[in-house]
């Protein structure tokens, strides 16, 4: 096992960053309310792609070019990251959808930047390359958003079922093949469909000697995307998409060029945007089978939804004048193909606006519910028993109005966005950094749909009236 890395100075001094300052941690959008939106938004590439993704890279014994990355806090920790490791990332300064170039020739087993660990959960997705490829492995435990407890307890058990030893000292998982430098590949099965478990298990298994199969395995668009790169690099993946992916693993990889599949999370972000504001959107690029699920619930609220396009969607919740607005309804959040829970945020408070009561079940991650208290803010008639919501709707005395909020989490930041743009008057999103993790340019996107958003960090004055 290497030396584990110097603690302190060192850490930043590897990951070439500094301490943020008090200014970075207090961004505040102000959002003008009953602005109606129209034109047409590019879809960047999908975040929950991209980095796992990144982290495969890791995989490879020379460069690999990834296509439409994209630019958020997020991919940039985990670019650091890389670089802690010893590989070489370029990536074009305003390269909107550019090409970033990851040559992980000269990287080593670690340990990453625990500092850049710190702020996103992806970054533990490198044990499974660190272990397919030298075998062994010490990383952090993950950060990211709090929205639940999420534990790595799925991940090492499938890593031991490859033949690893795996150790907890401290905040530390220290791991390394039982059986020298090599994985051995194994059966295993996840008693829940985890995405990342799936991904660091695939990754770890390209590598191992013999065949893996993992049972129960995430079928999220984005874990086929994950298998599509490996497989370019010289992988041998089966099943990706569906419960049962086979492994058989090589001796090694080679990069490749790669792109990014759209995001489906913003691209359903920004439909929700549309009809929020009861406006009229076209989106591309998108892969509408990605988004069944949200276009059936948009549907049945009364949006026209239409494919204008192999890889384009159009949304309208234009009202008439024999309109009476959109219907509430119900959703439960689901491993993929059901409702993602990613969105559940921002359609929450789309269900603020409409006619009706709504019923809306989080069975994914416990904690996600911090928006809840903010919308209130806002005027939204929210009950909550335990993961069951009900959203009462605009007939039933949910009225938006602006009032100064607080975001927790990325999609819930979202979220308080969306509202603020339906609300009255004018809405301070604080703790906007969060938003920026992931969504690339979500400001100047909406902004150049009609939107009236504008960016100050000087967030103290608000803060005593939302605590």
């Amino acid at each position: 096992m290497s030396a584990p890395f110097q603690a302190g100075v060192a850490v930043h001094h590897r990951c070439g960053l500094h301490p943020p300052s008090p200014a970075a941690l207090e961004q505040k959008l102000v959002v003008s309310g009953g602005v109606a939106l129209s034109g047409h938004v590019r879809i960047s590439g999908a975040k929950n792609s991209a980095l796992p993704i990144l982290a495969a890279t890791l995989c490879c014994d020379d460069a690999s070019a990834i296509s439409r990355v994209p630019d958020l806090l997020d991919t940039r920790s985990m670019a650091a990251v890389l670089r802690s490791l010893g590989a070489r990332v370029e990536w074009p300064e305003g390269a909107d959808g550019g090409e970033l170039v990851v040559d992980a020739s000269a990287a080593g087993a670690g340990p990453p930047c625990s500092n850049e660990l710190g702020k996103t959960r992806a970054g533990f997705l490198v044990i499974g390359p660190l272990l397919g490829r030298f075998g062994e492995a010490e990383v952090g435990l993950p950060g990211g958003c709090n929205i639940g407890a999420r534990p790595v307890d799925l991940y090492l058990r499938g890593l031991r079922a490859l033949g690893a030893v795996v150790e907890m000292k401290q905040d530390k998982v220290v791991a390394y093949a039982a059986k020298g430098k090599r994985l051995t590949g194994g059966t295993f099965y996840l008693n829940y469909p985890s995405v990342g478990a799936t991904e660091t298990l695939m990754m770890a298994a390209s590598l191992a000697d013999g065949v893996t199969v993992l049972l129960n395995a995430a079928k999220e668009p984005e874990v086929s995307d994950l298998a599509e790169f490996l497989t370019a690099c010289g992988a041998r993946v089966h099943g990706a998409g569906t419960s049962i992916v086979t492994i058989k693993g090589v001796s090694k990889l080679h990069g490749t060029e790669f792109t990014i599949i759209p995001d489906r999370i913003e691209a359903g972000t920004f439909m929700v945007a549309a009809s929020i504001t009861c406006s009229k959107l076209s989106m591309s690029p998108v892969i509408p089978r990605h988004l069944t699920s949200v276009i059936d619930k948009l549907s049945a609220s009364g949006c026209t939804i239409t494919q204008t396009g192999r890889c384009s969607l159009e949304v309208s919740a234009l009202k008439s004048r024999h309109s009476a607005g959109l219907r509430g309804f119900d959703f439960k959040t689901c491993p993929y193909p059901g409702f993602p829970t990613d969105l559940q945020p921002q359609f929450m408070a789309l269900l603020c606006t409409c006619n009706g009561s709504s019923l809306v079940e989080e069975s994914v991650f416990e904690s996600r519910m911090t928006h809840v208290e903010e919308l209130k803010k806002l005027g939204a008639k929210i009950h909550v028993c335990s993961r069951h919501v009900l959203v009462n709707g605009k007939d039933r005395g949910s009225l938006l109005f602006g009032a100064p909020v607080m975001a927790h989490d990325i999609r819930g930041g979202a979220a308080l966005v969306l509202a603020g743009m339906a609300a009255e008057g004018t809405t301070e999103v604080l703790g906007a950094q969060h938003i920026e993790r992931g969504y690339e340019n979500f400001v100047a996107k909406l902004n150049s749909l009609g939107a009236s958003i504008r960016r100050n960090q000087d967030a103290q004055l608000t803060l005593s009236s939302i605590m």
